[in-house]
Protein backbone atom coordinates (compact mmCIF):
# COMPACT_ATOMS: atom_id res chain seq x y z
CA UNK A 1 0.00 0.00 0.00
CA UNK A 2 1.79 2.84 -1.21
CA UNK A 3 0.05 5.46 0.54
CA UNK A 4 1.86 8.76 2.23
CA UNK A 5 1.67 9.22 6.18
CA UNK A 6 -0.66 12.04 6.12
CA UNK A 7 -4.13 12.61 7.08
CA UNK A 8 -5.70 15.70 5.28
CA UNK A 9 -8.55 17.74 5.58
CA UNK A 10 -10.49 19.60 2.64
CA UNK A 11 -11.86 23.22 2.45
CA UNK A 12 -15.69 22.97 1.53
CA UNK A 13 -18.76 20.85 0.66
CA UNK A 14 -17.59 18.85 -2.30
CA UNK A 15 -14.01 17.93 -3.79
CA UNK A 16 -12.31 20.60 -6.02
CA UNK A 17 -10.56 19.94 -8.93
CA UNK A 18 -7.25 20.37 -7.25
CA UNK A 19 -8.28 18.40 -4.10
CA UNK A 20 -9.11 15.52 -6.16
CA UNK A 21 -5.74 15.49 -8.39
CA UNK A 22 -4.15 16.22 -4.90
CA UNK A 23 -5.75 12.78 -3.15
CA UNK A 24 -5.02 11.32 -6.41
CA UNK A 25 -1.37 11.62 -7.30
CA UNK A 26 -0.19 12.14 -3.43
CA UNK A 27 -2.09 9.57 -2.19
CA UNK A 28 -2.68 10.82 1.51
CA UNK A 29 -3.90 8.41 3.96
CA UNK A 30 -6.87 9.38 5.21
CA UNK A 31 -8.88 12.16 5.26
CA UNK A 32 -10.51 13.76 8.37
CA UNK A 33 -14.26 15.72 7.45
CA UNK A 34 -15.33 18.66 9.77
CA UNK A 35 -18.16 21.18 9.91
CA UNK A 36 -17.16 23.17 7.00
CA UNK A 37 -17.71 19.48 4.90
CA UNK A 38 -21.10 19.41 6.08
CA UNK A 39 -24.03 20.89 4.77
CA UNK A 40 -26.83 17.33 4.52
CA UNK A 41 -27.11 13.98 4.83
CA UNK A 42 -27.08 13.52 1.13
CA UNK A 43 -24.51 16.20 0.65
CA UNK A 44 -22.03 14.48 3.42
CA UNK A 45 -22.82 10.85 1.83
CA UNK A 46 -22.02 12.20 -1.95
CA UNK A 47 -18.38 13.66 -0.73
CA UNK A 48 -17.69 10.47 1.03
CA UNK A 49 -18.27 8.45 -1.95
CA UNK A 50 -16.19 11.35 -4.08
CA UNK A 51 -13.36 11.22 -1.97
CA UNK A 52 -13.18 7.19 -2.07
CA UNK A 53 -13.59 6.92 -6.48
CA UNK A 54 -10.99 9.69 -6.33
CA UNK A 55 -8.47 7.59 -4.67
CA UNK A 56 -10.07 4.54 -6.12
CA UNK A 57 -10.46 2.41 -2.32
CA UNK A 58 -13.92 1.42 -1.17
CA UNK A 59 -12.19 1.23 2.98
CA UNK A 60 -10.50 4.39 2.49
CA UNK A 61 -10.02 5.97 5.71
CA UNK A 62 -12.27 8.89 6.48
CA UNK A 63 -12.94 10.31 9.60
CA UNK A 64 -14.74 12.45 11.84
CA UNK A 65 -14.14 14.34 15.27
CA UNK A 66 -17.87 13.70 16.40
CA UNK A 67 -17.17 13.89 20.19
CA UNK A 68 -20.96 15.06 20.67
CA UNK A 69 -21.74 17.71 23.00
CA UNK A 70 -19.50 21.04 22.39
CA UNK A 71 -17.66 18.76 19.23
CA UNK A 72 -20.15 18.08 16.83
CA UNK A 73 -19.32 17.90 13.00
CA UNK A 74 -22.94 17.24 11.88
CA UNK A 75 -24.73 19.40 13.85
CA UNK A 76 -26.53 20.34 10.50
CA UNK A 77 -28.33 17.56 10.62
CA UNK A 78 -28.44 15.73 14.13
CA UNK A 79 -28.47 17.23 17.10
CA UNK A 80 -25.60 16.05 19.31
CA UNK A 81 -25.41 19.27 21.86
CA UNK A 82 -26.63 17.79 24.90
CA UNK A 83 -24.10 14.19 24.63
CA UNK A 84 -21.28 15.08 25.70
CA UNK A 85 -18.89 12.36 27.05
CA UNK A 86 -19.23 14.37 31.03
CA UNK A 87 -23.13 13.78 30.61
CA UNK A 88 -22.20 10.10 29.61
CA UNK A 89 -20.01 10.14 32.68
CA UNK A 90 -22.32 11.38 35.08
CA UNK A 91 -24.91 8.81 34.06
CA UNK A 92 -22.45 6.16 34.84
CA UNK A 93 -21.53 8.22 38.23
CA UNK A 94 -25.68 7.89 39.08
CA UNK A 95 -25.94 4.02 37.96
CA UNK A 96 -23.61 2.18 36.25
CA UNK A 97 -26.14 -0.53 34.47
CA UNK A 98 -28.07 2.37 33.33
CA UNK A 99 -25.56 4.68 32.34
CA UNK A 100 -23.25 1.76 30.50
CA UNK A 101 -27.28 0.79 28.71
CA UNK A 102 -28.07 4.53 27.29
CA UNK A 103 -24.17 4.74 26.33
CA UNK A 104 -24.34 1.46 24.10
CA UNK A 105 -27.81 2.54 22.68
CA UNK A 106 -26.03 5.72 21.66
CA UNK A 107 -23.13 4.80 19.85
CA UNK A 108 -25.39 2.05 17.78
CA UNK A 109 -26.95 4.97 17.16
CA UNK A 110 -24.19 7.11 16.39
CA UNK A 111 -22.41 4.07 14.07
CA UNK A 112 -25.75 3.83 11.56
CA UNK A 113 -25.12 7.58 11.14
CA UNK A 114 -21.46 7.22 9.81
CA UNK A 115 -22.18 3.86 8.10
CA UNK A 116 -25.11 5.71 6.40
CA UNK A 117 -22.49 8.85 5.18
CA UNK A 118 -19.04 6.64 4.56
CA UNK A 119 -17.42 7.71 7.76
CA UNK A 120 -15.48 4.66 9.52
CA UNK A 121 -13.22 6.45 11.59
CA UNK A 122 -14.93 8.42 14.75
CA UNK A 123 -12.05 10.59 17.18
CA UNK A 124 -13.31 9.36 20.02
CA UNK A 125 -13.15 8.74 23.23
CA UNK A 126 -11.23 11.63 24.52
CA UNK A 127 -9.51 9.60 27.00
CA UNK A 128 -8.06 13.15 28.85
CA UNK A 129 -8.95 13.48 32.80
CA UNK A 130 -10.64 15.96 33.83
CA UNK A 131 -9.77 18.43 36.33
CA UNK A 132 -11.32 21.49 38.63
CA UNK A 133 -9.85 24.83 37.84
CA UNK A 134 -7.52 23.77 34.18
CA UNK A 135 -8.13 25.47 31.05
CA UNK A 136 -12.14 24.62 29.49
CA UNK A 137 -10.74 23.21 26.25
CA UNK A 138 -11.51 19.63 27.84
CA UNK A 139 -14.01 20.77 30.52
CA UNK A 140 -17.56 18.46 29.51
CA UNK A 141 -15.48 16.54 26.65
CA UNK A 142 -14.02 14.38 29.70
CA UNK A 143 -15.91 11.84 31.45
CA UNK A 144 -14.87 11.90 34.63
CA UNK A 145 -12.05 13.73 37.80
CA UNK A 146 -11.76 9.46 38.28
CA UNK A 147 -9.66 8.09 35.98
CA UNK A 148 -11.19 4.24 36.56
CA UNK A 149 -14.26 5.62 34.99
CA UNK A 150 -12.12 7.79 31.88
CA UNK A 151 -10.84 3.91 31.35
CA UNK A 152 -14.05 2.51 31.87
CA UNK A 153 -16.07 4.43 29.20
CA UNK A 154 -13.51 4.90 27.46
CA UNK A 155 -13.44 1.20 26.98
CA UNK A 156 -16.79 0.90 26.27
CA UNK A 157 -16.43 3.65 23.75
CA UNK A 158 -13.99 1.53 21.64
CA UNK A 159 -15.93 -1.84 22.32
CA UNK A 160 -19.06 -0.65 21.31
CA UNK A 161 -17.65 1.59 18.32
CA UNK A 162 -15.69 -1.71 17.31
CA UNK A 163 -18.68 -3.86 17.33
CA UNK A 164 -20.39 -1.44 14.96
CA UNK A 165 -17.17 -1.79 12.48
CA UNK A 166 -16.18 1.88 13.33
CA UNK A 167 -12.83 2.57 14.41
CA UNK A 168 -11.72 4.95 17.16
CA UNK A 169 -8.86 7.30 18.14
CA UNK A 170 -8.07 7.31 21.67
CA UNK A 171 -6.63 11.30 22.38
CA UNK A 172 -4.83 13.56 23.68
CA UNK A 173 -2.55 10.80 24.48
CA UNK A 174 -0.76 11.07 27.48
CA UNK A 175 -3.22 13.23 28.46
CA UNK A 176 -4.24 16.60 27.91
CA UNK A 177 -6.76 17.59 30.96
CA UNK A 178 -3.80 19.52 33.48
CA UNK A 179 -3.34 21.94 30.99
CA UNK A 180 -3.78 25.51 31.71
CA UNK A 181 -3.74 26.96 28.10
CA UNK A 182 -5.40 25.79 24.78
CA UNK A 183 -2.96 24.16 22.88
CA UNK A 184 -4.70 25.34 19.57
CA UNK A 185 -3.35 28.79 20.59
CA UNK A 186 -0.34 28.41 22.70
CA UNK A 187 1.73 25.07 24.49
CA UNK A 188 0.54 24.05 27.30
CA UNK A 189 3.12 23.15 29.46
CA UNK A 190 2.48 20.51 33.11
CA UNK A 191 5.02 20.49 35.56
CA UNK A 192 4.09 17.32 37.18
CA UNK A 193 6.52 14.48 37.73
CA UNK A 194 5.88 11.30 36.23
CA UNK A 195 4.50 9.35 39.31
CA UNK A 196 1.67 11.36 39.40
CA UNK A 197 0.98 11.54 35.90
CA UNK A 198 1.15 7.66 36.27
CA UNK A 199 -1.56 7.38 39.00
CA UNK A 200 -3.91 9.88 37.07
CA UNK A 201 -3.62 10.89 33.73
CA UNK A 202 -1.90 8.39 32.03
CA UNK A 203 -4.00 6.08 33.47
CA UNK A 204 -6.99 6.49 31.04
CA UNK A 205 -4.68 5.45 28.83
CA UNK A 206 -3.02 2.75 30.11
CA UNK A 207 -3.56 -0.71 27.63
CA UNK A 208 -6.74 0.29 26.30
CA UNK A 209 -7.33 -1.40 21.96
CA UNK A 210 -8.22 1.09 20.25
CA UNK A 211 -6.62 0.90 16.69
CA UNK A 212 -5.45 4.73 16.41
CA UNK A 213 -4.60 7.60 19.23
CA UNK A 214 -3.96 10.67 18.58
CA UNK A 215 -0.91 12.65 20.28
CA UNK A 216 -1.14 15.75 22.82
CA UNK A 217 0.42 18.48 21.74
CA UNK A 218 1.96 19.22 25.53
CA UNK A 219 5.33 20.03 26.82
CA UNK A 220 5.79 17.72 30.04
CA UNK A 221 8.84 19.35 31.57
CA UNK A 222 9.89 16.81 33.82
CA UNK A 223 10.07 13.91 31.00
CA UNK A 224 11.28 16.02 28.50
CA UNK A 225 12.22 19.75 28.80
CA UNK A 226 12.77 20.29 25.58
CA UNK A 227 10.23 18.88 23.19
CA UNK A 228 6.22 18.65 23.09
CA UNK A 229 4.67 14.82 23.32
CA UNK A 230 4.14 14.69 19.28
CA UNK A 231 7.61 15.86 18.95
CA UNK A 232 9.77 13.68 21.43
CA UNK A 233 10.52 10.41 20.77
CA UNK A 234 11.54 9.84 24.56
CA UNK A 235 8.01 10.32 25.64
CA UNK A 236 6.48 8.64 22.36
CA UNK A 237 8.76 5.36 23.00
CA UNK A 238 9.18 5.27 26.59
CA UNK A 239 5.94 6.27 28.04
CA UNK A 240 2.97 6.02 25.19
CA UNK A 241 4.49 2.63 23.36
CA UNK A 242 6.38 1.47 26.55
CA UNK A 243 4.20 2.67 29.94
CA UNK A 244 1.42 2.84 28.46
CA UNK A 245 1.43 0.00 26.09
CA UNK A 246 -0.19 1.78 23.19
CA UNK A 247 0.30 -0.52 20.10
CA UNK A 248 -1.85 0.99 17.14
CA UNK A 249 -1.52 3.47 14.55
CA UNK A 250 -0.35 6.93 16.49
CA UNK A 251 -1.05 10.34 14.76
CA UNK A 252 -0.40 13.53 15.55
CA UNK A 253 -2.48 16.57 16.70
CA UNK A 254 -2.99 18.51 14.21
CA UNK A 255 0.19 20.01 12.90
CA UNK A 256 -1.56 23.76 12.20
CA UNK A 257 -2.07 24.14 15.48
CA UNK A 258 -0.47 27.36 17.54
CA UNK A 259 1.04 25.24 20.31
CA UNK A 260 3.84 23.35 17.76
CA UNK A 261 6.35 26.43 17.29
CA UNK A 262 7.84 25.47 13.83
CA UNK A 263 5.99 25.67 10.44
CA UNK A 264 3.76 22.83 9.03
CA UNK A 265 6.28 20.89 6.94
CA UNK A 266 8.81 20.98 10.10
CA UNK A 267 6.32 20.34 12.33
CA UNK A 268 4.88 17.18 10.32
CA UNK A 269 8.89 15.83 9.61
CA UNK A 270 9.20 16.52 13.61
CA UNK A 271 6.22 14.08 14.29
CA UNK A 272 7.02 11.32 12.59
CA UNK A 273 10.89 11.28 13.33
CA UNK A 274 9.79 10.84 17.26
CA UNK A 275 7.69 7.79 16.55
CA UNK A 276 4.31 8.96 15.28
CA UNK A 277 2.81 7.02 12.20
CA UNK A 278 0.67 9.84 11.03
CA UNK A 279 0.42 13.57 10.95
CA UNK A 280 -2.80 15.32 10.90
CA UNK A 281 -3.09 18.58 8.59
CA UNK A 282 -6.48 20.25 9.45
CA UNK A 283 -6.52 23.26 7.51
CA UNK A 284 -8.03 22.38 4.58
CA UNK A 285 -5.69 24.86 2.39
CA UNK A 286 -5.02 22.72 -1.39
CA UNK A 287 -1.78 25.15 -1.90
CA UNK A 288 -0.32 24.04 1.38
CA UNK A 289 -1.55 20.25 1.32
CA UNK A 290 0.36 19.92 -2.04
CA UNK A 291 3.42 20.88 -1.03
CA UNK A 292 3.46 19.15 1.97
CA UNK A 293 2.30 16.00 0.63
CA UNK A 294 4.87 16.56 -1.83
CA UNK A 295 7.79 16.65 0.63
CA UNK A 296 6.58 13.64 3.07
CA UNK A 297 7.33 9.79 3.29
CA UNK A 298 5.06 7.28 2.51
CA UNK A 299 3.94 5.19 5.22
CA UNK A 300 6.34 2.84 7.44
CA UNK A 301 5.61 -1.26 7.67
CA UNK A 302 4.59 -1.13 10.71
CA UNK A 303 1.72 1.01 9.20
CA UNK A 304 1.02 -0.79 6.15
CA UNK A 305 0.47 -3.64 8.76
CA UNK A 306 -1.50 -2.03 10.67
CA UNK A 307 -3.52 -0.26 8.17
CA UNK A 308 -4.16 -4.10 6.47
CA UNK A 309 -5.86 -5.16 10.00
CA UNK A 310 -8.14 -2.09 10.34
CA UNK A 311 -9.05 -2.84 6.12
CA UNK A 312 -9.83 -6.42 7.56
CA UNK A 313 -11.73 -5.30 10.33
CA UNK A 314 -14.15 -3.21 8.11
CA UNK A 315 -15.08 -6.76 6.22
Amino acid sequence: MNRKAAIISISGFSLTKTEKDIIKKEKPWGVILFKRNVKSLNQITNLVISIRKTIKDKKFPILIDEEGGRVSRLSKFIDNNLYSQRYFGKLYEKDKNIGESIYKDYIFSLSLIFKKIGVNINTVPVLDLLHRRKHKIIGDRSYSLNPSIVKKLGNICIDSFKNNKIGTVVKHIPGHGRSLVDSHHELPVIKDKYLKLKKSDFKCFKDNKSQFAMTAHILYAKLDPERNATHSKKIIKEIIRKKIGFKGILISDDISMKALKYNIYQNAILSLKAGCNLFLYCSGKSSEARKLLKKMPYIDEFTKKKTSEFYKFLS
